[in-house]
């Protein structure tokens, strides 16, 4: 059991310091091309390790356009909302951000599913909701516009992980882990071709060592080293109490915008850290027996 927590704590935590990563992309490289790139490299290595472990790779055309569709949002529009966001705002507003996606997921659940929510996740969604208006709002009161659009922009890719991991629950248990994650990566890369096209040119920036380094460390932790983290340890710790490990996520994303970046943690980012952390915590910790879901 302690690996497993180790395992999935590490990936929470590769998730968290994948925000500094793609804040320093993004300030070199075009958007698209930046997240065209990643699936294509993540592609590489999911295909030889999804015939490994998993065999076959076809899918039944139904689930395909399941998967093509978690693929548009889960990660064209993730990515392309958080690497947009990443220029405007800070990694840690942005970490703060992505703290949400629990609750965010738990209203989806309500609104589109019809899922019936026990009152700590509706407590879960006011919270996410104060912290996310607190940010705003003191931006906006600040004048810093543009760090308000960021974290703007970076909930936009959020809700679209958000309809991935909805759209997810229909193939749960129908197509393997990571022959799913290699669809929706060639899907994805499909999807940002176009995109990504017009910037091409700025491939030559990768000749930099440190530059490819990072973009070779954010698609093989984001899409894969991530993956295989979380579900393995998910085959030892029950769902609703790894959940709780997502804390991870916010708090790496905090301590390395801090340490690498040198961001300035405010008593603006500890309120919106204490809310957002609250949220998550309510939204994932495992319910008593009994307890309504």
């Amino acid at each position: 059991m302690p690996l497993a927590y180790l395992q999935l704590a590490a990936a929470m935590a590769l998730v968290g310091a994948n925000v500094v990563v793609a804040k320093l992309l993004a300030e070199a490289l075009p958007i698209p091309l930046i997240a065209c790139l990643r699936c294509a490299l993540a592609c590489l290595v999911l295909w030889p390790l999804a015939r490994a472990m998993e065999g076959q790779v076809r899918v039944a055309p139904r689930a395909l356009g399941n998967l093509a569709l978690q693929a548009v949002f889960g990660t064209a529009l993730y990515n392309a909302g958080l690497l947009a966001g990443l220029r405007h705002t800070s990694a840690l507003e942005a970490g703060l951000v992505l703290a949400t996606l629990p609750a965010v997921v738990a209203l989806g659940s309500a609104v589109w599913l019809r899922e019936r929510l026990a009152p700590r996740l509706w407590a879960a969604v006011a919270l996410a909701s104060c912290g996310m208006a607190g940010l705003t709002l003191a931006r906006v009161g600040e004048g810093a516009g543009g760090s308000a659009l960021g974290n703007a922009l970076v909930f936009g890719g959020l809700c679209g992980e958000a309809v991935y991991v909805l759209l997810a629950k229909r193939l749960a248990g129908r197509v393997p882990v990571v022959t799913a994650s290699l669809w929706m990566q060639a899907f994805s890369a499909l999807v940002l071709l176009p995109f990504a096209l017009p910037g091409v040119g700025a491939v030559a920036a990768l000749g930099e060592a440190r530059l490819a380094g990072l973009l070779v460390f954010h698609s093989l932790t984001a899409s894969v080293l991530c993956l295989l983290l979380w579900y393995a340890g998910l085959r030892r710790v029950p769902g609703g109490v790894a959940g709780v490990f997502t804390a991870f996520l916010p708090a790496s994303a905090a301590v390395l915008a801090v340490l690498v970046l040198g961001e300035r943690f405010t008593v603006l980012h500890a309120v919106g850290f204490a809310l957002m952390l609250g949220s998550l915590l309510l939204a994932t910790w495992p319910a008593r027996r009994g307890d309504a879901t």
